[in-house]
């Protein structure tokens, strides 16, 4: 063969790629087939079997000293390649591998651990939240170390079974694991971007509290013919109490909420009006008549850079089919807060409760319960890894990614940043169409192979920066 004919890496690479779909389609499947629901202890045994299957995976992709570590709930797992060379960054690539329960399944058009392809969609719990998005990360560093026997990076993957319930276990093993775990940049690919062909990176993710109000009111369910009238229903103190939370503009009225809000810089302010997402794009997606929210900010900001207060779920008293007149002793309601930075999340429960506890009346009784906080997550724009993940980005898509805020939260990324003090990259490749925790979940395929080449992109692009 003429020495001008050799293939060259990129070339044997490219080929791999084309030559692969197929088969990591394949293998996506089967992992999606494995109902690691990892709130509904009926499946503990096939949460265990998930991890059992990526651990499996990551040793046929060639990558080492892969772990699977017992905690007290489910299992994490732990892999590494570490052999990039002196000076070559170290990349902790996070992920988790539990998924959402399944209900209603009435309302799934496909069983949803039964893959189904619909077009150019992959149907399935778990398809985009996470397992289908982690698995690109697997499947790019199995495609580099195939073609060329190296990664240009280090590399380290740390993956849980319990994001979906509040990741205790990591809380515990991640701090005390800082050497082992030790990196440069952190990746994460959990979030989505803007459509199949407008990739985003997400610079920062809200905080949260969620918690439980109860209102009590008389020792025990009354009839409503022989007390109502002359006994407080918990009901209808609830509902009066919730109704007092926001202003008529959607400002939240609790007294201090705002005091410690960082506000958006002019230059965030400026990247963020770059996104192409707006009134109109919000209400074809949501289905709601019209816009509401805080006055003074784009639908964009309100959505990443502001906070807010839920009410989440009512209940209280007779709710099942047919009628019984009767006044409940207690009524609950669960709230949640979407917190910005500089926020304090312990802070949140006692001053909702504070400021309950003010506004009721004395006919009934109030507390507040935290089930969860985090603080929020941002990470600056001027970071070289930041700018090596728009390159990327750019290299697969053939455009700029814009930058935005994304409103949800992922609490173990801030457990990252204060433990390993680097940054992180939200560099996700799911559609906001992807129905996460809901029905019908979906991955847009042409990205999932578009996300394994930003894999490749990413860490070719680490090395310069």
């Amino acid at each position: 063969m003429n020495p001008s004919q050799v293939p060259t890496p990129d070339t044997n690479l490219e080929a791999y790629l084309q030559s692969a779909q197929s088969s990591q389609l394949e293998d996506l499947s089967d992992w999606l087939r494995i109902p690691s629901v990892s709130t509904l202890s009926r499946h503990t045994a096939d949460v265990e079997r998930a991890a059992a299957w990526l651990a499996r995976k990551m040793e046929a992709a060639g990558l080492q000293n892969v772990e699977t570590v017992p905690t007290d709930g489910h299992p994490i797992v732990y892999s590494d390649w570490l052999h990039a060379g002196d000076g070559a960054p170290t990349v902790l690539i996070y992920g988790h591998y539990d998924v959402q329960p399944v209900d209603p399944e009435e309302l799934w058009n496909s069983p949803p651990f039964e893959p189904t392809l619909r077009g150019d969609n992959l149907f399935a719990r778990g398809a985009s939240d996470d397992k289908g998005q982690l698995f690109a990360h697997v499947a790019a560093v199995e495609a580099l170390l195939a073609t060329s026997g190296s990664l240009p990076v280090n590399v380290k993957f740390l993956v849980e079974g319990e994001e979906e319930v509040g990741s205790p276990a990591l809380y515990a093993y991640l701090p005390a694991q800082t050497k082992k775990l030790s990196a440069d940049v952190c990746l994460i690919s959990d979030t989505h971007i803007l459509s199949p062909d407008q990739p985003m990176i997400i610079y920062g993710l809200r905080g949260v509290w969620a918690g439980e109000i109860t209102v009590n009111g008389p020792s025990q369910d009354l009839h409503s013919g022989m007390f109502g009238g002359a006994v407080h229903n918990p009901n209808q103190a609830l509902a009066a109490l919730l109704a007092q939370l926001h202003d008529s503009s959607g400002r939240v009225a609790v007294p201090g909420f705002y005091d410690e809000v960082q506000e958006l810089t002019e230059s965030e302010r400026i990247a963020l009006a770059k996104v192409p997402y707006g009134d109109v794009e919000l209400l074809q997606e949501s289905g709601a008549p019209a816009v509401w929210g805080e006055e003074g900010y784009t639908v964009t900001e309100r959505i990443g850079a502001r906070p807010t207060l839920e009410i989440n779920g009512m209940w209280g008293g007779f709710i099942d089919d047919g009628f019984k007149t009767v006044i409940p002793a207690e009524a609950h309601a669960k709230v949640s807060c979407r917190l910005v930075p500089d926020q304090h999340s312990s802070a949140i429960g006692p001053m909702l409760e504070q400021f309950l506890k003010q506004i009721a009346p004395p006919t009934v009784e109030v507390s507040v319960n935290t089930l969860q906080h985090a603080p929020a997550t941002v990470v600056p724009l001027d970071v070289p890894e930041m700018q090596a993940a728009a390159r990327a980005y750019k290299t697969v898509f053939g455009v700029e990614p814009v930058f935005s805020r994304e409103g949800g939260s992922i609490p173990i990324a801030t457990v990252v940043q204060e433990s390993l003090g680097i940054p992180i990259l939200f560099m996700g490749f799911g559609l906001p169409d992807d129905n996460l925790h809901a029905p019908n979940e979906k991955l847009h395929l042409p990205n999932f192979y578009r996300g394994i080449r930003v894999g490749i992109a990413l860490m070719q692009e680490l090395i310069s920066s």
